[in-house]
């Protein structure tokens, strides 16, 4: 395991200051609380956020994991990509599926919404908002405001998630193997 910029908690230390909060136990296990935990307000905000999207969103879990996987290959961010690859595949997305986020222009097995959800991932991460013509292709897949709405709320939840794991160079937990399923990240595959 790596050193992250800023220490971890113990995992003793990480319950004590989740329970205080109100956090579960599992959250406090994940080295990314184990770090944020040294700010509770911080770390009790992130994961209301993460949480009300993962378990109560209205957007659809696929696209969601979709676009979160997206992100951790576009962004390189190791240990969002391997969190997710198993949540993922606990939602029954194919792992073909996933694999093929990596390059996801070239693959065709993706409905209108899968690929209208990449190509605003896409766009957000390389210009900071979605394109007129991908809105329109977003809003045709996902017709409720509430959808709309959650679409950009988890790509910029995301990417911040990203952006926190990153500069914070977190770890991943011990013994959870990088980069599922091959174990190569976005560099060594030369695919973006």
């Amino acid at each position: 395991m790596s050193e992250p910029r800023i220490a971890m908690l113990s995992m003793e230390e990480a319950r004590q200051a989740a329970s205080e909060v109100g956090l579960a136990d599992a959250l406090a296990e994940l080295s990314i609380f184990r770090i944020l935990l040294r700010q509770p307000m911080l770390a009790q905000r992130v994961a209301d956020l993460l949480m009300g999207l993962l378990t109560r969103g209205k957007l659809d879990a696929r696209l969601r994991e979709l676009i979160i996987m997206r992100i951790g290959w576009a962004t390189d961010s190791v240990y969002e990509w391997t969190q997710h690859w198993r949540v993922a595949r606990q939602l029954g997305v194919d792992e073909a599926d996933l694999k093929a986020v990596r390059d996801w222009r070239v693959h065709d097995g993706w409905s209108d919404a899968d690929r209208a959800v990449l190509a605003a991932t896409d766009e957000t991460l390389e210009r900071g908002a979605i394109s007129a013509s991908t809105w329109q292709a977003c809003a045709k897949a996902l017709p409720s405001a509430e959808e709309q709405l959650e679409l950009v709320g988890a790509i910029g939840t995301w990417r911040m998630i990203s952006q926190i794991l990153r500069s914070l160079e977190v770890p991943l937990e011990d013994g959870v193997a990088p980069w599922p399923p091959e174990g190569v990240g976005p560099g060594a595959a030369g695919v973006s």
